[in-house]
């Protein structure tokens, strides 16, 4: 047989190398997609939403009778203690008391003790129930290094200590105020005779806390009952924010919160206090009716990380459903549907790969994939209708 000679080869593989080109020239050249790993991590669930604090007792003082008011020196954000002088007045010359005004202002002292003998009880019971608190946690602490109760169980027992501490320390405030009208009532009926006082009334502060507002400030007439300033405790601060009725269903009290961008670097903690059992209706910026729930919230830290928020002051709040350390995750437009099953595009070898997989909890952005996936491999983001099984692709 005759061997062809080197000129032939020569045209051959010329001819070859040709028809390679044009079967490539020809090809449909890679779509570039946008694609994310598979990966195993922290997973969580929330609902975020803004809220603001608040306080749950604030105390207005008033003028307890008519008369004229000297100049206010306490500037809103000045500290108070119980019984400290507030701002004085000057009563005007009262009218005798007739024997009708006199049973109304005798009626109105014996209320007042009484409304603070019920406060005073109300106290005895909220200590004999924060002190059964702290002895349950004690019990569940000690249950929980033994390993016969869960984490969960100490924070419900640590949350309720919690709640009865404030409870004792509400209705504390609420014997303090009981004692300031028991007073103001002793007042009026004493200088209510038609007589003129030589020295100013004092009016003191009924509990301790923080000046929040100041209504009146100049001197001048006053009437009964016209608002001077308005107290607070801001230890007892807490954060309240309206959530959406279908996310309020899914909280419970003691539920992880985290507070952001409250004008600190640090995320504080909280802990879900009280869903209100009543919504209302919210129309928003689109006109939509909604129907919303308030969530009350505990800070779950010490005061001096928060001790520059005040009362109505902004935050924003992330309410923790779920959360996991180690789950199989993709971002959630990697996931379409096919028919009655979920899948994803896989990139195998430069070319896309159609898999069916079972996705579990979603979370936003993100989806837990119970099946079909292994961490590493490379999920299609966003397939568009030019992705098909075996089109090849190239990550941009």
């Amino acid at each position: 047989m005759k061997r062809p000679n080197r000129r032939t080869l020569i045209f051959a593989a010329i001819t070859l190398l040709v028809i390679v080109v044009m079967i490539i020239s020809f090809r449909d050249p890679p779509a570039l997609v946008d694609s994310a790993q598979v990966i195993r991590g922290p997973f969580r669930i929330t609902v975020e939403e803004e809220g603001r604090t608040r306080l749950p007792d604030r105390f207005e003082v008033s003028a307890p009778v008519a008369g004229y008011l000297n100049r206010v020196l306490l500037e809103p954000g000045d500290e108070v203690a119980q019984g400290d002088t507030l701002f004085t007045l000057n009563p005007a010359p009262a009218d005798a008391l007739d024997a009708r005004t006199g049973a109304q202002a005798r009626a109105a002292l014996a209320r007042a003790e009484s409304a603070l003998a019920a406060a005073e009880s109300a106290v005895e019971v909220q200590r004999a129930q924060a002190e059964l608190a702290d002895r349950e946690l004690v019990r569940v602490q000690r249950l929980v290094d033994q390993g016969h109760l869960s984490r969960e169980a100490l924070d419900r027992a640590l949350a309720e200590a919690r709640s009865a501490s404030a409870r004792l320390r509400t209705a504390q405030f609420q014997v303090d105020v009981a004692r300031h009208e028991r007073e103001n009532a002793e007042a009026a009926l004493t200088i209510s005779g038609g007589e003129v006082r030589s020295e100013p009334l004092k009016v003191t502060a009924p509990t301790e806390g923080v000046v929040l507002t100041r209504e009146r400030q100049s001197a001048g007439r006053v009437q009964p009952g016209e608002p001077i300033l308005t107290l607070g405790d801001l230890s007892s601060l807490q954060v309240e924010v309206d959530l959406l009725s279908p996310d309020a269903v899914r909280l419970s009290p003691g539920m992880r919160v985290e507070l952001e961008r409250w004008g600190g670097d640090e995320v504080l903690p909280g802990r879900v206090r009280r869903i209100e059992p009543a919504g209302f209706t919210h129309i928003s910026a689109l006109g939509v009716e909604e129907q919303r729930v308030w969530v009350i919230v505990d800070f779950d830290a010490q005061r001096e990380r928060w001790k520059d928020l005040g009362d109505g002051y902004r935050v924003e709040a992330r309410f923790i459903l779920w959360e996991g350390d180690d789950v199989l995750q993709v971002p959630a437009s990697a996931l379409f549907r096919e028919e009655e099953r979920w899948a994803v595009y896989v990139i195998e070898d430069g070319e896309a790969v159609r898999r069916t997989v079972t996705p579990g909890r979603r979370s936003g952005l993100l989806t837990e994939i119970e099946d079909g996936l292994e961490p590493g491999e490379r999920v299609i983001l966003h397939p568009g209708q030019d992705i098909e099984p075996g089109r090849r692709v190239e990550a941009r």
